[in-house]
């Protein structure tokens, strides 16, 4: 059976206890090979005790997916708001998703596997959330890049955070001290890439 350790600061808000769990449990054994009694021997209380916090199985992996998107794009949001020079910004938007990377790699698996199992409705909501994230980073590339049109610049997004996104397979070979540094300089260098015209 699937060890689960609950961050720290997930304790005592047995909520994101269970959302936590349950992303370790659905990213080590899928959506489907775990049940709601699983989640809830991996947080201490019994199955049907999981009811008063969520619907089901589906409600739990919509809100898991929805609360990272949206946790995601408020930071970008409040990064790019604060305005400072777009190299500082971008900066900024790429510690959001280094940090993200390394602290969330279960969240990144279950996102790559199982959307396909949340509600349609809360997958439009994962989807909109997830192209305002994105168009964060563009608006902040378009200053930084001026002659390089949009369409190139949201696929050289796409592309640097699915380079990011790798720590499911990369986490451990390097600490995460190891790994910011390395990551951002790869990130940078693809999105220099990309932009090049030529």
């Amino acid at each position: 059976m699937t060890t689960v350790r609950t961050p720290t600061r997930n304790r005592g808000n047995r909520r994101a206890e269970i959302l936590a769990a349950a992303a370790t449990l659905f990213a080590a054994r899928g959506f489907h090979g775990v049940s709601i009694e699983d989640i809830g021997a991996a947080v201490g209380v019994s199955g049907p005790a999981l009811y008063r916090h969520f619907s089901g199985k589906e409600a739990l992996l919509a809100e898991m997916l929805l609360d990272v998107s949206s946790r995601l794009r408020e930071s970008a949001a409040a990064v790019v708001t604060a305005r400072t020079g777009p190299e500082e910004t971008l900066d900024a938007l790429l510690d959001v998703q280094i940090i993200f990377a390394l602290e969330q790699p279960a969240l990144i698996t279950v996102h790559d596997r199982e959307l396909g199992n949340v509600p349609e409705p809360q997958r439009r909501q994962i989807r909109r959330l997830q192209r305002l994230y994105v168009e964060e980073w563009v608006t902040v590339l378009a200053e930084l890049h001026p002659g390089c049109p949009p369409p190139r610049l949201r696929a050289a997004t796409h592309a640097v955070f699915g380079l990011l996104n790798s720590t499911p397979h990369s986490a451990g070979e390097l600490s995460a001290r190891a790994m910011r540094p390395l990551l951002r300089a790869m990130a940078r260098a693809a999105i220099g890439a990309s932009a090049a015209t030529g």
